[in-house]
């Protein structure tokens, strides 16, 4: 039998199939909100609360209002019970905030990496900037929590390490930490460079950088990651360094320079070799997207889950970003549970908009189960109706309905009914439509069982 290492090696040659999640997994905040501007991924952290998974999901966003929010990014985090959500952000955010003025993190924390030391004990490693900072790099902090929504404290020592780009990740192996960020910032395009690692054998350092750094730089001019990458999660599992990572495609404008997510993988965490199929996950399958960036990763094994920074090729506000999510499947068969829509309640003969609901990519996709949820009021006389609606680009839709089904009517009750529907197309969405003409429906799911 072929031992886990060596199956976990063979990702570098094997193909990978990329189904993009329930994008945007998680959205910008409201135009007042501390993170309204836009919002970055940070890190991807599993944890157990009375015995159930929790996942947090940590970011940093830059709010619109800086009367409210001066400087620019914070920390927050979104939770969930399932790897793809759905996602809430917690009313606690920002969990980690600016540092007072004049201090090292005065304009800027961001870059969260989390790692749980024991029970009710948790660190987080970030990246911060301020005004006494004269080094355009920024530094690396340290802050501690008993939970991994805190209250997380700061590290009085803190800064740890100066001018050492923007932190991707901090990995625990036999007894030493390795750090991997993205540095030097721009040197192979704006904002943007090579994976750099320093190393301690505490958490708070001393950290060195290595000498022969990078350890993973760009391919080189006319290939899809010539400009470079963003910061990225590197993790360690059964005896190998893996890295999935944003590489950047150079474009005049940074905002709209394209990315893309690449894979390598390395035995003693400095030499990396990559995927010989780079590009694992392309930005295009994705309707409408111009950039998977800042990558981290969650291994649940037959399935890989990239986290990133979500950027549009159509926005009207260039700088607005989000949270998006793919899926890789390292095998086959395999089936994926996808939420693709979620609201409160749906008003007597109304319908969701098709907008509410995330595309459905089916490119590699067999077959696809729609199972559907809804409280029905005491008086309720007429059923829910699900409408699939089919798009060959992911953007344009059909007018007229792929598939319809009813979920029967049962008065005072929660009703909930699966059904098989035709993979043929490339994407489809899905309308929920209330047909009762007196009463509300509420607390209406659906969610997409995948199959490939």
């Amino acid at each position: 039998m072929q031992d886990s290492t060596e199956h976990l090696e063979s990702l570098a040659t094997r193909p990978l199939i990329q189904v993009p999640g329930p994008n945007p997994i998680v959205r910008r905040g409201k135009e007042r909100e501390w993170d309204g501007r836009c919002i970055e991924g940070g890190d991807i952290f599993k944890d157990y609360h009375e015995g159930q998974e929790v996942y947090y999901l940590y970011y940093h966003g830059v709010g619109n209002d800086k009367d409210r929010w001066p400087g620019i990014y914070r920390i927050g985090v979104a939770i969930a019970t399932q790897p793809l959500g759905p996602f809430d952000k917690v009313p606690q955010n920002p969990i980690l905030d600016l540092g007072p003025k004049g201090s090292w993190d005065d304009i800027n924390v961001a870059c969260p990496c989390i790692m749980k030391q024991g029970p009710g004990k948790y660190i987080m490693w970030y990246w911060g900037s301020g005004t006494p900072q004269k080094s355009g790099g920024g530094c690396v902090g340290l802050a501690t929590a008993p939970h991994p929504l805190g209250p997380w404290h700061k590290y009085e020592g803190n800064p740890l390490i100066k001018d050492f780009g923007y932190l991707g990740s901090v990995v625990l192996v036999n007894g030493k930490y390795y750090m991997y960020n993205e540095y030097p910032i721009g040197c192979t395009a704006p904002d943007y460079g090579p994976l750099c690692v320093a190393t301690a054998t505490d958490p708070y350092g001393p950290w060195e950088p290595w000498e022969s750094n990078p350890v993973l730089a760009p391919t080189g001019w006319g290939a899809w990651d010539d400009g470079g990458y963003s910061e990225a999660k590197v993790v360690h599992r059964e005896g190998l360094f893996h890295v999935f990572y944003g590489g950047a495609k150079q474009h005049p404008t940074r905002m709209r320079t394209l990315e893309s997510i690449g894979y390598a993988f390395s035995h003693d965490g400095y030499h990396f070799r990559k995927h010989l199929h780079n590009p694992v996950a392309l930005h295009e399958r994705n309707p409408g997207a111009s950039a998977f960036a800042e990558v981290q990763c969650l291994f649940e094994p037959p399935l890989i889950y990239l986290y990133h920074t979500l950027r549009y090729l159509a926005s009207e506000d260039p700088g607005a970003e989000d949270l998006g999510v793919q899926v890789l499947a390292t095998s086959v068969p395999f089936k994926i549970n996808m939420p693709v829509l979620r609201t409160s309640a749906l008003l007597a003969g109304t319908m969701s908009e098709l907008a509410l609901c995330p595309p459905m990519s089916l490119d590699h996709v067999r077959t696809l189960a729609l199972t559907v949820r809804c409280a029905y009021d005491r008086d309720a006389s007429a059923p829910l109706r699900v409408h699939v609606r089919a798009s060959d680009d992911g953007l344009t839709y059909d007018t007229a309905d792929w598939h319809v089904f009813d979920i029967e009517v049962s008065p005072g009750h929660t009703a909930q009914k699966t059904v098989d529907v035709s993979a043929s197309p490339r994407f489809v969405k899905v309308l929920l439509e209330n047909l009762d003409p007196r009463c509300s429906a509420r607390d209406l799911a659906a969610t997409a069982t995948i199959g490939g």
